[in-house]
Order: C-alpha cells, then structure tokens, then sequence
C-alpha cells in the first residue's frame, strides 16, 4: 500500500452553515464512493475554504459522519488569490491504498469543476 492523496472541491452558493456542512459532506461521500476506501484507511484530511466562507468549520461535517471521528482533519483558509473562484469547500484526502495515481478519481463538484476541468466528471 501507499499513501494517495484525493482532492476535491465543492462550492456553496451563500456563507451559510448549513450549506457549508452539507455541502461538505457530500462532497467526501463523493469522494469515498468514487475510490472505494473506508475511513480506517485515511490517514488525514485537510480542508481549506475561501475567506468569503466563515460561517462554521466544516471539519464538523466530516466529524458527523459515521467512522470519521478518529481521523485526524486540518482546517486552513485558502490562499486569496485575485480572481479565484468564490465560496470554494477543498479537501485533500490522504488515503492508503493499492491504487495507482491514474486510479485515483478526484471530485470536483459543481462550479468548482472549472478548477479543474480535465478531472471533472459529470
């Protein structure tokens, strides 16, 4: 096994706690059922959001979920670059695995599909 890391990224359309949460946690429901691990295989997930998003940590998301308690999660602030794109959710999932780099399927959901449009799927 090696340790793979995972991106992905989702946006919300307003700084709300709600949609950040929810929003949050599909984007890692994506990102489990796209690779196939399970939580006892992640060694950690940091999390980043634009600065226009401050409305909760969504840390507490992944936290809600079954089997993520013990994983070990880091919250930061994206880097505000000029022009970027707005309310963006990032996480990087590190994850062991037998999977090569070309099996890895990053997630990138809504808006935040213009980051990376040849990862994104439909």
């Amino acid at each position: 096994m090696v340790n793979r890391g995972i991106r992905g990224a989702a946006t919300v359309s307003r700084n709300d706690e709600q949609e950040i949460l929810q929003e949050t946690a599909i984007l890692l429901r994506e990102i489990v059922e796209r690779n196939g691990f399970k939580p006892e295989d992640v060694s950690c997930v940091w999390i980043t959001m634009t600065q226009d998003l401050d409305a909760t940590f969504p840390a507490q998301a992944v936290r809600r979920l079954e089997g993520w308690e013990l994983v070990p999660l880091m919250c930061a602030v994206e880097i505000p670059v000029q022009g970027s794109l707005p309310r963006c959710i990032r996480l990087l999932v590190q994850v062991n695995t037998d999977k090569s780099q070309r099996e890895i399927r990053h997630v990138y959901l809504g808006e935040a599909q213009r980051l990376r449009p040849d990862l994104a799927e439909e």
